[in-house]
């Protein structure tokens, strides 16, 4: 199953450039059920809200700190690591 995730123009080429490997969500319960109610495989990130999309393979959904420079609070998150595009 396949998380679609829309993403901000600068995360998004970031993640097609190769230099940023996992996202961030709150930790929120909105977020809790969505990640967590279905086992996904795959994530697809949109740029912004246009028809421009990158598919990758999930590593791991964890609760954890992220890194500051790819966009994470400085408070436990939802990251979503992912490895190769497909």
């Amino acid at each position: 199953m396949t998380l679609h995730l829309i993403l901000k123009t600068h995360w998004f080429n970031m993640i097609e450039q190769g230099n940023k490997r996992e996202e961030y969500r709150e930790n929120k319960p909105y977020w809790n059920k969505r990640l967590f109610s279905h086992k996904y495989t795959h994530v697809c990130f949109h740029s912004a809200y246009t028809n421009e999309t990158m598919t990758y393979k999930i590593e791991s959904i964890s609760i954890g700190r992220g890194r500051a420079e790819w966009g994470a609070p400085s408070e436990d998150v939802y990251i979503i690591k992912f490895s190769e595009e497909v």
